[in-house]
C-alpha cells in the first residue's frame, strides 16, 4: 500500500459564498471551472442531468473524528464523522449531488453544490439509476429551524416529482406537519394514505419513501377533492385536509391553519 496518495484537482469551484460555516443553501447556484488539460473529459457531458461532485474541503479541520450536525440543529448529539456528511474529517472529501443547468466551454453551471468559492474539485461522476435506494435506513437528523426543514423537503420533493406544481407544495406542507408530530417519514411503522391528485400522491410517496409492498406502507385513492393525507404511527392518527385551492405563492406565505385542517386521534 502506498504511503502517500497524490490527488490532482481537475477544476475549481466558482461561488458567491466564501464562508464554509454559512447555512447550507439547497438551491445554491455555482459553477465548476474545469482546467484546460481535462477539457476532453467533458465530451458528451450534456447527456446527463445530475452529477456527483467530489471536492476537497481545504478549509476544514482534518483532526476531527466526531461532529454534531450543527448547521441543521445545534441540539442534536455528536456522531462519528463516518456517520455524517460533516465537512471536517480526516480526509475532507466533499460529496454533492448537483443538477447540471448548462455548459459553457470548460465551465459547468450547477445547482446544489455544497462548496465555497475556490474549493478544489477532485472528480465528477454522473448519477446513474443504480444509485437510488428508495427506502434507506437513516438516523432522524432533523433541522431545528422550520423554514430550513421545509426547504429540505421541497428540494427532495422536486428531485422526486420533477415539477413545482400546486400539489407538490401542498404535499411539502403536509409532510412537514407529519414529521413534526409523528417523527421521521421514512420510519418502517409509519403508514400513509393519500386521497387526491396523482401529483399529491407521487410527492407524498417520494417524501415518505413509503412503498406499496414489502412492506406496504402507502395507499392511494384517486379523488377529485383538494387533497387529504392520513398518517398512522404507534396508535396515533393524523389527518391533514386542504381547505381551499390556492396559488403557488400562497402555499409558502400562508400559515398552516390558513391552508390546512389538521386533526389528531387515537387509532
Amino acid at each position: 500500500m502506498p504511503a502517500n496518495i497524490v490527488l490532482k484537482p481537475i477544476g475549481i469551484v466558482i461561488s458567491r459564498y466564501s464562508d464554509p460555516k454559512r447555512p447550507s443553501d439547497t438551491h445554491e447556484k455555482a459553477a465548476i471551472e474545469i482546467y484546460p488539460e481535462y477539457e476532453e473529459a467533458l465530451l458528451r457531458i450534456r447527456e446527463h442531468s445530475h452529477f456527483w461532485i467530489l471536492s476537497w474541503f481545504h478549509l476544514m479541520d482534518r483532526r476531527a473524528l466526531t461532529a454534531a450536525p450543527c448547521r441543521l440543529n445545534h441540539h442534536l448529539p455528536e456522531y462519528g464523522v463516518f456517520g455524517l456528511r460533516s465537512p471536517a474529517r480526516p480526509n475532507p472529501i466533499g460529496l454533492s449531488l448537483v443538477t447540471l443547468d448548462r455548459v459553457e466551454g470548460r465551465r459547468l453551471y450547477v445547482t446544489g453544490l455544497d462548496a465555497v468559492d475556490g474549493t478544489p474539485v477532485l472528480d465528477i461522476k454522473p448519477y446513474f439509476e443504480d444509485d437510488i435506494i428508495f427506502s434507506p435506513r437513516t438516523p432522524h437528523i432533523y433541522p431545528l429551524n422550520r423554514e430550513m426543514h421545509r426547504s429540505i423537503l421541497l428540494k427532495q420533493a422536486l428531485a422526486h416529482h420533477q415539477e413545482e406544481c400546486i400539489d407538490l407544495l401542498l404535499a411539502v406542507r403536509m409532510s412537514l406537519i407529519a414529521t413534526e408530530r409523528l417523527g421521521q417519514l421514512n420510519s418502517p411503522d409509519l403508514y400513509v394514505t393519500v386521497e387526491g391528485s396523482p401529483c399529491l400522491a407521487d410527492t407524498i410517496q417520494g417524501l415518505s419513501r413509503a412503498r406499496l409492498a414489502n412492506p406496504p406502507r402507502f395507499t392511494y385513492r384517486p379523488d377529485a377533492s383538494l387533497g387529504r393525507t392520513t398518517w398512522r404511527r404507534g396508535g396515533k392518527v393524523l389527518i391533514i385536509t386542504a381547505r381551499q385551492l390556492l396559488e403557488k405563492g400562497d402555499f409558502l406565505a400562508l400559515s398552516d391553519a390558513d391552508i390546512l385542517e389538521v386533526k389528531e386521534r387515537k387509532d
